[in-house]
């Protein structure tokens, strides 16, 4: 594989750790530049690891402490939201963009306009911004390559390109902590348990969003927009193994599913290497150790965040960026204990119902519909808390 150059937005999350671990190659990859929230220590030592030229903190309290790691290594250091936006702007061949929430949609969108790849690990890229994203690619002729493990899955199972002969897709789910539980149990939940994910090590919001499964919902928008699929054309299986990843049913009656073990990695290394392949220290699967592979329905009672991010798609217009501004906050008040678990979706709903669909046709309407939704949504958690 030639050399890529590369730029790492969200560096120090989750996605973004495990993509600078597979960034070691410095014979494959040339890193220009890595973009962080407010870790600057963490940040510092993946610029100095991967000799990155350029380390940018969003938060700029972290500064001093950036710029005192880095003095002497001649990696320039950079702070603030539109220092994260000229980072994405820079020549990479492929950009991660990793950045969680709204904060992120401007620097992929600026990565976006430089026409090469970007993997996309950011869900609100397309679930807020899907029409003004998609409208960036095909004017810039970019590559979307999606990093979340069903939708990285769903890529490859359509690898020959024979997009009018797919019937439908399936998104799969762990079902998360709470897939046997009762409502009544799930009421009394706690933030430690609900984060206690038996399958995936992920960061708390989406924890949370795969315990609710809100994480699904919100795919399955992200889905219909990067496939083009009608909403009716994507369903959605419990699959507690966490092996298959997605499958494609053809015409024809051939299905074809993705499988491997459930580690980030695979897919991350997926699009890095994209359209060749590269080896990852992920654990190979083993069916045989495995014995059996389960499936069933979601339940769309005790788990509503699967039915209103449907109604949220079918909705159109600026109803998936209300549901996700919500679903953030109303995660936010549970986690710091001030809503119970089963009020994280009601209090989504409650918010997409008064603010309905608005047009979300550039990204300044999208930004305005995300802080009214996100005002809404306090102003519901703080009437719940009180």
């Amino acid at each position: 594989m030639a050399l890529r150059t590369v730029t790492v937005l969200g560096s120090t999350g989750s996605v973004g750790r495990q993509t600078v671990e597979l960034l070691g190659d410095r014979q494959a990859f040339r890193v220009l530049a890595l973009a962080a929230n407010r870790n600057a220590r963490l940040l510092a030592e993946q610029a100095r690891a991967l000799g990155a030229g350029l380390a940018v903190l969003c938060d700029p309290a972290g500064y001093p402490e950036l710029c005192q790691a880095l003095a002497g290594t001649g990696i320039e250091a950079a702070c603030g939201p539109k220092a994260v936006v000229e980072a994405a702007c820079l020549p990479a061949d492929w950009t991660m963009a990793a950045i969680t929430g709204a904060a992120g949609l401007q620097a992929t969108l600026a990565a976006i306009r430089r026409g090469r790849a970007v993997a996309l690990a950011n869900k609100e890229a397309l679930v807020c911004a899907g029409e003004v994203m998609l409208r960036a690619v095909r004017e810039a002729g970019a590559t979307l390559l999606p990093v979340d493990s069903e939708h990285n899955a769903i890529f490859q199972a359509l690898a020959d390109g024979n997009r009018q002969a797919v019937d439908r897709i399936v998104l799969t789910a762990s079902g998360g902590p709470f897939r046997l539980a009762s409502a009544e149990e799930m009421a009394q939940a706690t933030p430690e348990a609900a984060l206690r994910h038996p399958v995936w090590s992920m960061g708390a919001k989406i924890s949370i969003d795969s315990a609710t499964l809100m994480n699904k919902g919100l795919e399955l928008i992200e889905a219909a927009r990067l496939f083009d699929l009608d909403e009716t054309r994507i369903d959605v299986l419990v699959h507690p193994q966490s092996v298959v990843h997605g499958l494609v049913y053809y015409c024809d009656g051939s299905v074809l599913a993705q499988l491997g073990s459930p580690d980030m990695r695979t897919p991350i290394a997926h699009t890095l290497a994209w359209p060749a392949r590269m080896p990852t220290p992920a654990q190979r699967l083993d069916l045989a150790a495995l014995g059996r592979l389960e499936f069933g329905e979601p339940d769309t009672v005790r788990f509503p965040a699967l039915r209103v991010a449907r109604e949220a798609l079918r909705a159109g217009g600026g109803a998936p960026a209300i549901l996700s501004a919500a679903n953030e906050v109303a995660v936010a008040a549970f986690l710091s204990r001030r809503i119970g678990f089963l009020d994280i979706a009601a209090t989504a709903e409650r918010v997409l119902a008064a603010l309905g669909a608005p047009p979300a046709e550039t990204l300044d309407a999208v930004l305005d519909l995300d802080a009214a939704a996100r005002h809404a949504a306090e102003r519901i958690t703080a009437a719940r808390a009180a």
